[in-house]
């Protein structure tokens, strides 16, 4: 076994500790990796807070993990000792439902296993990115492809795979009108993919305070969603609206935003349901849909498309011990763009 520093909460809203764990000996197809940096989601504190239920404590969260390559196993094949590479949101899974046979692991019919806050087939939890090293099975490591710096490339392995899956299958790109609800740590990055993919981009925010910001990220307009005029100006507009915000939207308000077969796809998660009138959908043929992050495949790609378009999140690397401020800064909005835990800190 391998013993590690991390930082776990013992309880829900429990504040952070540090203590030590043990990750697993390696397996034949195991890659053991000294983790660099681990991105702040913002579901790690839903997790943390239990706000969904079934919280497994203590909890080390982190799903945004990026760092190097220090053993491998004697089965494994992509990857040696030295290599820059992540981990995202899960870390198992069947291998042989026909979802993951297409590359789609997040829609695994036994069920992924979630990179923390899990239990894996074998019966031991899963403890995530807030750790000095973690032990993953080969299949679910990516390669950080050079061009990308480790502590900006952290944030991809979650927002960056959640916004660029929706955008390729709802097929963004030249000609398309895409508009991303909210500004924050997933709609900026989503702002820069759909403009890299040639989609002309519309931010939808609640005021126009980072207006100047989503511009130089690549939008071609910038609308505040509390001007009611915004509402009437954009009717029938959009193909695709990609809502990153967790709050609740008005949902008949931005259904009108879309023209006949738009889709109104929902990344961010509430904590109410939604409501809408279905006359919003069936007069123009308008679609509802959802979408969690992609598979391992999927997340390679998108990795080099980052690295080949010079897409980079924006972030804010923080010591070990600010992981709690910085946790009650997400709450506030106090960030552009997303937190990045400097793991040498710990």
């Amino acid at each position: 076994m391998c013993k590690t520093h991390v930082l776990s909460v013992p309880s829900p809203k429990a504040l952070f500790e540090k203590t030590t764990i043990e990750r697993r000996e390696l397996r034949p197809d195991d890659v053991l990796i000294d983790i660099k940096f681990s991105g702040i989601c913002h579901s790690d504190i839903h997790y943390a807070h239990d706000e969904w239920g079934g919280g497994i404590f203590p909890m080390v969260p982190g799903h945004e993990i990026v760092g190097v390559v220090t053993a491998i196993g004697p089965q494994v094949t992509k990857f040696t000792v030295g290599d820059r590479v992540g981990v995202g949101c899960f870390v198992n899974s069947c291998g042989e439902c026909e979802y993951c046979l297409n590359g789609e692991e997040q829609f695994c019919t036994k069920g992924y296993v979630a990179t923390y806050n899990a239990i894996d087939y074998d019966g031991t939890p899963t403890y995530g990115g807030y750790s000095q090293k973690i032990v993953v099975k080969e299949r679910f490591v990516v390669r950080i492809p050079d061009a990308l710096e480790l502590d900006v490339a952290s944030p991809l392995l979650c927002a960056g795979i959640t916004t660029y899956s929706p955008l390729k299958k709802w097929n963004a790109g030249p000609g398309k009108q895409v508009a991303i609800v909210g500004m924050g740590g997933l709609g900026h990055v989503a702002v820069q993919f759909a403009h890299a993919l040639g989609a002309e981009v519309t931010v939808l925010s609640q005021s126009l305070s980072k207006k100047d910001e989503a511009l130089s990220m690549g939008a071609d307009h910038y609308f505040a969603t509390s001007d009611p005029d915004t509402f009437t100006q954009l009717t029938n507009r959009f193909d695709l609206i990609l809502n990153t915000v967790s709050a609740n939207l008005k949902v008949d308000a931005y259904l009108s935003l879309l023209r006949v077969d738009g889709t109104l796809v929902n990344l961010g998660v509430s904590s109410q349901p939604d409501e809408y009138h279905v006359f919003s959908l069936i007069t123009q043929r308008r679609s509802i849909s959802g979408s969690i992050v992609g598979g391992i495949r999927e997340t390679q790609e998108m990795l080099d498309f980052s690295a080949k378009n010079g897409i980079a999140p924006k972030i804010e690397v923080i010591r070990a011990d600010q992981v709690d401020e910085a946790h009650e800064r997400i709450l506030r909005n106090d960030v552009r763009y997303r937190f990045v835990i400097d793991m040498s800190t710990l």
